[in-house]
This record gives structure tokens, sequence and C-alpha cells, in this order.
């Protein structure tokens, strides 16, 4: 017998599968395969069909195979909605009656919505329901970016897990890099104190917003290109660096990091660099601050990503600047400032992004993140612009902070996410704040089941999102869009960036 209860499958068809009931009641074991038995006989077509199905088109959820992780421990399902995003969902045997609703990180740059992003994510945050929660997670309905459209995405599959399941006790907003950003997104826009969220989970999250999250990605475009002149070369059309990439571009990431080794010779061992390599790549990373590690893939993101961003989303204008940026820390500083290419944003532009992806702090329900101190790729001073936001916005009673001596961004230990959305739901549940001690104390429990170790530090402080990125005009402070702004620029017609 299941520890939670779902619907009653019983006494429902096939026509009313869909709908929700205020109260979940009791379901066995049987049931639920029975449910899985149906499902995957009857809607098993719709959704063969909604693989070739256009944007509009829906194939409600049908029965799944589970990621190895999680077979004999859960039912997944999969299905797409109505704005054409396929999404997972998964419930295990040993249900809670909770929910984490996840949203993923990127953004993925392909054209549609990719059927397989939701299940691998399932995947790879098992620990939720191997912890009793149920999942719910979108793949979006397009890739580029979207902070908006990803939020309203995952509130949609929130609505399919209803829809299906009825109800949880709890639901939760789990996000984990640009994923952070969506779901801080998700709280401001639908988790108002009795709304549809219950708490939020941020792990990792690039919490900066998109108007300042990326201008040390700015800063590494126009620097590599002093530095390197081949991004692009004389030879080749011209574009201002704030495109990322002229938009007929056929480069593709192969070519990119060729550029890139051909200039600094990142990819050989030192003593495989010419020396004008070696200077390339110390003062590109000295100027920056971008760890080594992770250069390629931060190159990568201010190529395409870029374009991406102008190009498709913005119509061309320019939301990026560094104008009066100051740039120190490589052999001759002075030659670097006179020399960098320098630029103004439009500020429609400006607006448009930071209506989609800024935060306002207004937050109503509890909100713990979770951040690795050596993050390579969203520095864990996002952690420090979050917090000013919230603290800006009179709301940082809602948040805990916690940090961690992890070295990587794409996943954390499965001990501290289990830590954590404990620690989560005993917040919401009781009202008691946890502590960051209170997080590192209670970790060695789940280690025990996990393995995967426990690397909290509590007394780990970030240093301000300034003593990281240079700050442009007006950059320090927070929010970078207040709420009386956003509801302002709400009401321009067209604002934001289009679904």
């Amino acid at each position: 017998m299941a520890r939670s209860s779902v619907l009653d499958w019983t006494t429902r068809t096939q026509a009313v599968i869909r709908r929700s009931v205020p109260v979940p009641v009791p379901v066995t074991a049987a049931r639920r395969t029975a449910l899985a038995a149906v499902l995957a006989g009857t809607l098993a077509a719709g959704l063969l069909a909604g693989a070739s199905q256009a944007r509009g088109e829906t194939a409600a959820p049908v029965r799944a195979a589970c990621p190895d992780q999680l077979a004999g421990r859960a039912d997944c399902y999969t299905g797409r909605d109505a704005n054409g995003a396929y999404y997972a969902l998964a419930v295990p045997t040993d249900w809670n009656g909770s929910l984490v609703v996840h949203a993923h990180g990127g953004p993925d740059l392909g054209a549609g919505s990719d059927p397989a992003r939701s299940l691998d994510d399932l995947g790879r945050w098992s620990v939720m329901v191997k912890e009793g929660y149920a999942w719910a997670g979108s793949s979006y309905r397009r890739g580029g970016y979207g902070t908006r459209m990803a939020a309203a995405d995952t509130e949609s599959v929130r609505k399919v897990f209803v829809g299906e399941f009825g109800r949880p006790r709890r639901t939760f907003v789990h996000g984990q890099s640009w994923g952070g950003d969506v779901a801080a997104k998700v709280v401001e826009t639908y988790g108002r104190r009795g709304g549809a969220y219950d708490g939020a989970l941020l792990t990792n999250g690039v919490l900066g917003g998109g108007s300042r999250g990326y201008d040390y990605r700015v800063d590494l475009r126009v620097v590599y290109q002093y530095y390197c002149g081949n991004h692009p070369r004389p030879s080749e059309p011209q574009y201002p660096l704030w495109q990322g990439l002229r938009a007929g571009s056929t480069m593709t990431s192969a070519g990119l990091r060729a550029r890139l080794q051909e200039c600094t010779g990142y990819a050989s061992a030192p003593a495989e660099r010419t020396a004008l390599q070696q200077r390339n790549l110390d003062d590109i990373l000295a100027v920056t601050g971008v760890p080594e590690r992770s250069l390629e893939s931060h190159l990568r993101f201010a190529t395409f990503t870029f374009r991406d961003i102008v190009h498709e989303r913005l119509g061309g204008r320019n939301p990026f600047g560094n104008q009066g940026v100051r740039y120190s820390g490589s052999h001759d500083d002075a030659a670097l400032n006179a020399g960098v290419e320098r630029f103004s944003p439009d500020p429609t532009a400006v607006r448009d992004l930071s209506y989609d992806s800024d935060l306002t702090g207004r937050v109503g329900v509890p909100v713990l993140t979770m951040h690795a101190i050596d993050d390579p790729t969203a520095f864990v001073e996002h952690e420090a612009a979050y917090r000013d936001t919230l603290r800006g916005a009179g709301r940082d009673r809602w948040l805990v902070q916690s940090f961690t001596r992890e070295h990587e961004h794409s996943a954390l230990s499965d001990a501290e996410y289990a830590t954590s959305v404990t620690a989560l739901d005993a917040w919401v549940r009781t009202g008691h704040r946890p502590t960051p001690r209170s997080l590192a104390a209670s970790c060695a429990a789940f280690d025990r089941t996990y393995g995967t170790g426990c690397f909290y530090d509590p007394a780990f402080r970030p240093g301000p999102y300034a003593s990281r990125v240079e700050p442009r005009p007006g950059g320090l402070r927070w929010p970078a869009m207040t709420a009386a702004q956003e509801r302002a620029w709400s009401r321009v017609e067209g604002v934001g960036i289009a679904p």
C-alpha cells in the first residue's frame, strides 16, 4: 500500500481521466498497475502520433519506461501539452503525496521541444522520486531563450499532473542552472502564498537574471576578440560582438573550438602551447575570471546563445553593454582598454530581456538555495545577487541559502539534494526555517543511503555580485527589476520575449 494517495482510478473512465478532484483518495499498487495498463493500451497510439505533431497539438500522458535509476520504484508517463512541450511524470510506489516540479537549465537551442529532455532530467534528479516525491518536468515548447515561456511551461506540466493524479498535498518547484532563474520566476508568478506552489529549491541557479547575469560573458566575448582576432577573422564579414554571431553564420561548436584552440591552445598540455598561446590564455582568464576548465562553454554561450537572444528573441536589438568597464589583470591593461570593442545597449532591448528574466524578489513562500562554491558556470556570486534582490524587496525572510565545497555545475551530491528537499518540506509544514548548520548536520543520515558525500560549508558567504563581475551603470542596485517596473512594463504591448 502506498503511503499516500492519488485518484481512485477504478471509478474513472478514459473520458474523464484528466479531471482533477480536490481531495485525493487511496490507491493500491494493484490499482496503479491497472491504470498503467489502461494508459499504455489506450493512449500509446496518441503518444506515437504526438512525436510528429506540430506545436499546439497534445498527447495525453501514457505509461513510459522509467529511467534505469527508478526501475521498479515508480510509474512513469510522458506526453505533450497544449503548447507543444513534451513532458515526463513520475509517481513513486511509496508516494508521500507531494510533488516536485522541475525546471531544466540551458537554454537548449533546438527549434522545437526535445522529447528526450524531460526523461533525461528525471534520471538525473531521480533522488527526488527515491525520497517519495512525485516528479513532473517539461522540455519547454521550443529551444532558445525565454524565461517566462519556460516558467509558463513549468506551470503547465504541474497542471497536467494535477489533472491526472489530483492536487498534491504540497507542491515544490526545483530549478538548476538557468532553470534556477526559471523556477524563481515561477515562484514570483504562480507561487504567491496560498497559490499553486508551497516552496522552491534553487540549485546552482543563474539568479542574477538576464540583464546582468551574462555581463561576464559579454566581457569574455570582447576580451577574447581583442587577443585572438579570429571570431570573426579579418577576412570574414564583420559584425558587432554583442550579436555573439552574425545571423547567417554557419559556424559550428566544433569550428568555435578550433578557433579557441588556435588562439590559446586551451586543449593542449601547457608544454605544447606556444608562448603566444599561453600569454593569450593567461590574459583572457585573468581579465574575465572565467575558469580554464569552462572557458570553451562560456565562449560557446557568448556566441550561440547570444545570437539566439539578439537575432531570434530581440529582433536584432542589443541588450548588452560594456561602456565604462575597466578591464584589468592582463600583461598590458592600458592597451587592452584602449583596443577592446565598446558598445552601449538599446534601452528597449534591456527592458525586454529584463522583463523576461530578471527577478523582482516578490517571494511569498519558502525558498531554499544550494550552490557549489566553485561552480565554474554559474558563479556562486549569483547567490549574493539573489540575496540582495529579496532583501531589496523586503522578502529575505523567505530565503535560506546553503553552500557546498563542490566544483561542478550540472549536478550536486544526491545526499545533499535529499537533505535540501526534506528540509524545505519541513520548513513549509512546520514554519521552522532550516539553517546552513542544520542542513550540514542532517546530511549524514541521507548519505548513509546515497553515499555521494556531504560537502556543506555553513560558514561560507559569497561576496557581492560586483566583486566577481564588473558592474555596468546602475548595476549595484538590486533588484534589477522592481515590482513597480514589472507592472509598468507589463502594460507595454509586445514587451519581453515572445514564447
